[in-house]
Formats: structure tokens, C-alpha cells, sequence
């Protein structure tokens, strides 16, 4: 069992959960935060600024001369002398600098957690960067992630959701390489077998941790301390206290009252190989099975509620901004919809 250690920080206290948006990775976040021996965070993203640094050439556009500073990071690194494991070394120096120091806030904690969905796609950085570290990779149907990507965020339009971000197209593979690959150590968590069996799947994690089994954590509204905001979409996680499977196939209600959205999730499916969904866990032959027996429930519903309305209120405000007058007030409107929007 991992001990806290006051001054010092290590991998082996670290604990990645990787999963898509939309996932369920609140929850079971939440679920994991309810041990005692697991500190967590909202979101810190500090992992996703250090993998576009150049260096892993990874960089599509920075408000500086980004291939430049690629380039000249590169030739520094050349001349070090352990090269890129001085880098790596040198970056997991910050890294664990603030993560110690964040765990050293919960003195009862001996575990850090860190749940930033847009890890999934840096995955091989940050296998590099912590190699030793523990992981939790969290998938659910692609098509479940989907729906609730586009009822929460886009009112039900698919075709806006998608083209704004194509989550299945661009998690599924990167995700499902990373499980093939095995860079670093983890355990594979479905979110159908962890709504519905929540206490046998937590121990199975918890005994990859080596941590003491805590069934009693599946009661996550009694236990997670959620004081802490920030990034997040903490949106179904309030309503209940344990894990519900309610929503488990409602994606398969709703295309099937949609001929124009099953369509597009056709052709979303098509795009991704046969071999990335069978580690996925979502094999192409079954993949399709909940539409066969559906039609005679109700879609999911669009969701409302304060955060889920102002990602909205950033869409349409980044939509039309550049067809206004510019201004220092506009442009910085912009600039927090840019942020707060991306996954």
C-alpha cells in the first residue's frame, strides 16, 4: 500500500484516470476521491501545455514562431547530456513540484489523482513522461460519449456537435493505442460494467492501486468532498448519489427516432478500425446491438441547467464575435470562450 511521504513525491503516488469527454469520468472520479487514501483535483490541465512544447512535434499553432522554438528546444536537448531523458527528467521535475505540493494540502492522503480528459490525446507524452505512474483508462459506448456531447452542449444537434468536435473519431484511436501499446501500467474500466456493478469494479481498481478495498466509496454523494470548482462538466453527477445505469443505451432511443443523426454516427463508426473498437470494448459486430431492440423508449433529453448553458452561451459568443466590431472587450470574450471551450 502506497504511504504519503511529507517531503518528497514520487510516480508510484500518481494516479492518471484517461478517458474521452462525456465518459463518465466525473463519476468515477468522484468514487475514487471517496477512498481515503485518494486526493484529487478539478482538472488541473498541466500535463497538455508541456506536450506541445515542441519538442514531441506536436504543435499546430501557438502565438509565437512555434516550428522555431521546436526547433531550437530540439538542438538544446541534443546537446545535454543524458538528452531526452534530461528533458523528460527536467520536465518531471516541475510537474512533480506541484503535485507534491497539492498533495501535501490533504496531509491524510498518500495518492494524488489527476482527471484532465484531454490527456487521452497526449497519451504518448505523458506515458514518457511518467511511465511508472498508475492509470485508469475509463471508456463507455462511442456513441453514448456522443449523444451526451451534443444533448449537453449542442441542444441535440449532432452535425454542430461533430463538426465542432469529432470525439469518436479522435479519442477511439488514440485511446485504444495507448491499450494496445501498454506504455505504462493500467486497468480498463467500462463504464456500462461500472454503473451497474459499481462496488466490484471499484475493488478490482483499488486492488490495482494497492489500496485497501472501500466499498462504501460507491456512495460517492457521502463521501467526495466537492467544495473545489473548476474545469469540469459536472453535469448528471449531482443528481444522484451512487451510480445509475439509466442512461446506459438512451443513444440507441434517440437514433433511433433520427434517421439524419444515425447517419452520422454510421459514418463516424466507419471511420474508426475494426481493431481500435475491439479494444475499445466495443467490438463493430456488436457495437450496433441496443439499436436492434430500440424505438419504444423515450431520446435523452437536451440538458439544462447553469454550466450546460453557459458552454453554450461561449459557443454562440465565439461563433459571432468575428462579425462584430473588433475591441479590446471582444477580443478577450473570445479568447475565454477559446479556452473554456476546448476538450
Amino acid at each position: 500500500m502506497v504511504r504519503a511521504v511529507k517531503d518528497t513525491f514520487t510516480q508510484e503516488q500518481l494516479l492518471f484516470v484517461v478517458s474521452p469527454p462525456r465518459s463518465g469520468s466525473t463519476l468515477l472520479q468522484r468514487m475514487l476521491g471517496s477512498h481515503t487514501a485518494i486526493g484529487t483535483h478539478p482538472e488541473p490541465h498541466i500535463i497538455t501545455p508541456l506536450a506541445h512544447l515542441g519538442f514531441d512535434g506536436i504543435v499546430d499553432a501557438a502565438p509565437y514562431d512555434h516550428i522555431n522554438s521546436a526547433e531550437a528546444i530540439k538542438l538544446f536537448v541534443d546537446h545535454l547530456p543524458n538528452k531526452e531523458h534530461d528533458y523528460y527528467d527536467s520536465l518531471r521535475s516541475y510537474t512533480d513540484g506541484l503535485y507534491g505540493k497539492m498533495l501535501r494540502t490533504m496531509p491524510e492522503k498518500s495518492v494524488f489523482m489527476d482527471k484532465t480528459p484531454a490527456y487521452a490525446l497526449v497519451l504518448p507524452f505523458l506515458a514518457r513522461l511518467y511511465p511508472s505512474a498508475k492509470y485508469v483508462v475509463l471508456t463507455r459506448h462511442p456513441l453514448a460519449v456522443f449523444s451526451s456531447f451534443a444533448n449537453s452542449f449542442f441542444e441535440g444537434d449532432w452535425a454542430a456537435a461533430h463538426a465542432f468536435n469529432p470525439l469518436v473519431e479522435r479519442y477511439v484511436p488514440a485511446m485504444a493505442k495507448f491499450l494496445r501499446d501498454k506504455p505504462a501500467p493500467y486497468v480498463h474500466v467500462s463504464y456500462e460494467t461500472l454503473v451497474r456493478q459499481p462496488e466490484a469494479e471499484l475493488e478490482r481498481v483499488f486492488g490495482y492501486l494497492g489500496l485497501e478495498h472501500q466499498p462504501e466509496a460507491a456512495n460517492y454523494g457521502d463521501r467526495f468532498d466537492g467544495s473545489k470548482q473548476g474545469p469540469g462538466d459536472p453535469i448528471g453527477v449531482h443528481q444522484h448519489s451512487r451510480p445509475v445505469a439509466a442512461s446506459v443505451e438512451k443513444w440507441a432511443e434517440e437514433l433511433a427516432h433520427d434517421e439524419k443523426k444515425l447517419a452520422l454516427a454510421r459514418r463516424m463508426i466507419d471511420s474508426v478500425s475494426d481493431d481500435d473498437l475491439a479494444t475499445w470494448g466495443t467490438p463493430r459486430a456488436e457495437l450496433w446491438k441496443p439499436l436492434e431492440s430500440a424505438g419504444g423508449g423515450k431520446p435523452p433529453k437536451r440538458v439544462v441547467n447553469s454550466y450546460t448553458l453557459q458552454r453554450r452561451v461561449f459557443l454562440a459568443l465565439r461563433k459571432d464575435i468575428d462579425k462584430r466590431p473588433h475591441g479590446k472587450l471582444l477580443r478577450k470574450v473570445k479568447y475565454y470562450c477559446d479556452v473554456l471551450l476546448r476538450e
